[in-house]
């Protein structure tokens, strides 16, 4: 039987990015047989041959249904996909853009990646403390949507309450993503989590919101959390969970496991009012 181990206590999706070598320790020498850039190549080339997997199959899958429905339907037209929700998508193209890829640390020590979002215009970034703290003290980059990359200042940190607030140059021209109002959640509201799961930048997956004030332990103490079905995974820590009006209603943080293996679709968001009472402070102390 299944031991539930994280239940209660989440733990922290943090991601080493494949950048770094599993212990997240830098240097492509440090991995055997990777020589250097060539070592870089083939963590792509075995990124690139997952996806190929992935679409292939993907293909395959909807060649063989359409087939089938084809032979078995009445008309040409019987075979059609569910339609989107048209305010999802639309939320969606308004929130990637403000999102971008955090990484912390490099070559020369331990390293971690996760997501973050811009919350004003002066380019003020929102992320989780715990990818800060796991990426030792280590240099912080983001990555935009477009692909740029910047380095990002450490404005200020709030470990209690899992927060942290960076700050990149004016020119980035990240747009700030609008905020829900306070306790204006609603159990059962399609939400989207956007972030960067695996390294993916961009990646956004849909669910509900499956409870509102779960106690759960973020940070360093309990504090009151967003539960959600909406896929988060290693690397969407710090992204934003926002309703079907692209607001942010939550920082995603942790999910719950069994046995330490992956989501099970129990994830936790921080409460906007919450984040934005952090990071006021933190702005307002660090500039």
């Amino acid at each position: 039987m299944a031991v539930q181990t994280g239940l209660g206590e989440p733990r922290g999706p943090w991601f080493v990015s494949p950048e770094l070598d599993p212990d997240g320790r830098g240097g492509w020498s440090d991995v055997p047989g990777s020589g250097g850039p060539a070592g870089r190549r083939s963590w792509h080339g075995r990124l690139l041959s997952a996806a190929a997997v992935v679409a292939l199959s993907t293909v395959s899958g909807a060649a063989a249904g359409t087939w089938a429905a084809d032979r078995d339907a009445p008309g040409p037209s019987a075979a059609s996909a569910a339609p989107v929700p048209a305010e999802l998508v639309t939320a969606a193209g308004k929130t990637v853009p403000g999102v971008v890829s955090v990484m912390v640390g490099g070559r020369s020590g331990a390293g971690a990646s996760g997501s973050g979002f811009a919350i004003d215009n002066e380019q003020h970034i929102v992320t989780n403390d715990h990818i800060l703290a796991r990426g030792g003290s280590g240099p912080v980059t983001v990555e935009t949507s477009d692909g740029r990359r910047l380095a990002a200042e450490v404005v200020g940190r709030a470990p209690d309450s899992d927060l942290a607030v960076l700050k990149v140059p004016a020119s980035a021209g990240l747009p700030p993503l609008p905020l829900a109002r306070a306790n204006a959640t609603r159990v059962g509201e399609p939400v989207l989590a956007v972030g960067s799961p695996l390294g993916l930048s961009g990646t956004v997956t849909a669910g509900i919101v499956s409870a509102l004030n779960r106690q759960v332990r973020i940070g360093n103490g309990r504090h009151t959390a967003v539960q959600t079905d909406a896929s988060i995974n290693p690397g969407n820590s710090g992204g934003p969970l926002v309703n079907a009006r692209g607001e942010v209603v939550g920082v995603n943080t942790a999910i719950a496991t069994i046995d330490g293996n992956g989501s099970i679709g129990i994830g936790f968001a921080i409460p906007i009012d919450q984040v934005q009472q952090t990071a006021d402070t933190i702005i307002g102390k660090g500039g």
